[in-house]
């Protein structure tokens, strides 16, 4: 063995023994939750092979429902109790609204400006309170109920007229995707992106491309976010890619923002159905270096990302487990056929009156959560959680998939049973897709709203089976909103009572 080699191993051996020193001597100075032993430099990076939220609840069904890890040079805590996740959302709350600095954050939301991943601040605060008078309240969602009618229309139309004759094999995933982005585009701006009526070809090619790319590099996917010295090489090139994206999803939506001030002609009418746009223009007017175009960019950016795949990542799992649940099709279409019969659609104004659709989408969610892993939280300043010390600048996951799933918690937890949703309206912090706190998602009632007319639907107006005998395949694929691992195929006929409806 030469020096070389033998200066190396002694350099590593010391500087590991440092490490577990340092260690040592961390722990004991404060009551930090237990955990497996780290590694030097990665932490616990090594373990997480496989879906994240699998790993974490593999991890913590050993180490326990609050447990400490390291990501590279970052402090992570992850909660899989429902107790617990209500101490953060609680008591905890404020300390906790914080998120984590991510590259990705600093390029596709514009440096934090976004609702998502701005730090809990004044503006934040303010695109809080944006989004949710402008967008997201009761009488907004009434305002653009058109909007997610039509979208919807177009959709059974499409199927009706694939379908009539006979069952025929449907790829759902494209459809459902295409109408969960016309819906949000449309609120936006005005414009629609997917299916037949799509003017601008061009341009909606663009869009889907960007909007296919963001999805690819979205979210803490990033070793540079953990081991800093990575992003100093730009590993794997995700910052210059994260560049490039942003230059031409800047470019895009520019575009639409320009497009927007152009046909304005003054303030907007009290009353007047408007695009997102336009309420942010309207704001930028009054106080143009606060609501910059910057700030514009990132919140619709934000939307795309929060608003479309997560909505249709739920109906496609729920399409999924109706499949192979026949008899919870039959006893939903039961109900529709007794309370509307064949002489309309289902409409919005229905939900009061259907709630056993509403229990199959609760039931969906709570299996297959859109967010398994809620959007990770930051605490801005040292804080007690569960009885333990956690140090500010952690990052907190709540493992919401693991919750849902707790036998402890839920009666028998892998089966699918929206009958369970039918006495209990508030499950508490044991049902939390959409999180819970003042960062929670404040798109849940849009996208309930969404979720319902489409499952309703497609249930009101067609017969469904599955393509095969075997069940339809229930594999998680990869990407932060947990995906399925194969795009849902499915049988499908037109169901007769319903063509003079439907029919041109």
């Amino acid at each position: 063995m030469d020096e070389t080699h033998l200066f190396f191993i002694s350099f590593l051996s010391l500087f590991s023994l440092i490490y577990l020193l340092k260690l040592v001597i961390h722990k004991k100075a404060r009551n930090h939750p237990p955990g497996p032993l780290s590694l030097p430099i990665i932490g616990h990076l090594h373990l997480i092979n496989g879906p994240v939220h699998r790993v974490l609840n593999h991890l913590a069904s050993k180490y326990g429902p609050i447990m400490a890890l390291r990501f590279g040079s970052r402090q992570v805590l992850v909660i899989t109790s429902p107790s617990v996740a209500e101490e953060c959302f609680t008591r905890n709350d404020i300390i906790l609204a914080n998120r984590p600095f991510l590259l990705s954050g600093k390029y596709l939301n514009y440096n934090r400006t976004a609702l998502g991943s701005a730090p809990y601040g004044q503006l934040w605060r303010d695109v809080r309170r944006i989004m949710t008078l402008e967008l997201f309240s009761t009488t907004r969602i009434k305002h653009y109920m058109g909007v997610r009618q039509d979208e919807v229309r177009m959709l059974i139309k499409d199927l009706f007229q694939d379908s009539f004759h006979d069952f025929s094999r449907v790829e759902m995933r494209s459809r459902i995707q295409g109408l969960s982005f016309n819906i949000i585009m449309n609120i936006i701006a005005d414009k629609r992106f997917y299916g037949t009526e799509v003017v601008d070809f061009k341009e909606a090619s663009e869009f889907k491309d960007i909007i296919r790319n963001i999805f690819e590099v979205a979210g803490p996917s990033n070793p540079g976010d953990f081991i800093p010295f990575l992003r100093w090489i730009d590993f794997q090139g995700l910052e210059k890619r994260l560049s490039d994206l942003k230059k031409k999803s800047d470019s895009f939506i520019q575009k639409l923002i320009d497009r927007c001030k152009s046909r304005r002609d003054g303030p907007i009418e009290k009353g007047k159905v408007v695009t997102f746009i336009d309420v942010m223009l309207s704001l930028q007017e009054s106080e143009p270096e606060y609501y910059t175009d910057n700030v514009i960019k990132g919140n619709i950016l934000t939307l795309l990302q929060a608003g479309t795949d997560t909505s249709s990542v739920t109906m496609e799992w729920a399409m999924s487990l109706l499949l192979n649940h026949p008899n919870v099709i039959e006893k939903a279409k039961a109900h529709i056929d007794e309370y509307i019969g064949n002489k309309r659609l289902v409409q919005e104004t229905d939900i009061p009156n259907l709630p056993y659709i509403q229990c199959i989408i609760n039931e969906t969610l709570r299996l297959f959560p859109a967010a398994p892993l809620l959007v990770p939280h930051e605490p801005s300043e040292d804080c007690t959680i569960g009885g333990f010390d956690v140090a500010r600048g952690t990052m907190v996951l709540v493992n919401a998939w693991a919750i849902h799933r707790d036998p402890m918690v839920w009666d028998d937890p892998l089966r699918f049973k929206p009958e369970r949703f039918e006495k209990v309206r508030n499950e508490g912090y044991r049902f939390i897709p959409f999180g819970m706190g003042r960062r929670q998602c404040p798109g849940s009632g849009l996208a309930n709203r969404v979720i319902w007319l489409v499952l309703a639907s497609l249930i009101q107006c067609f017969e469904w089976k599955r393509v095969g005998e075997e069940l339809v395949g229930m594999s998680e694929g990869k990407g932060l909103t947990m995906p399925k691992d194969e795009p849902l195929e499915a049988m499908c006929r037109a169901g007769q009572k319903m063509s003079h409806l439907l029919l041109p």
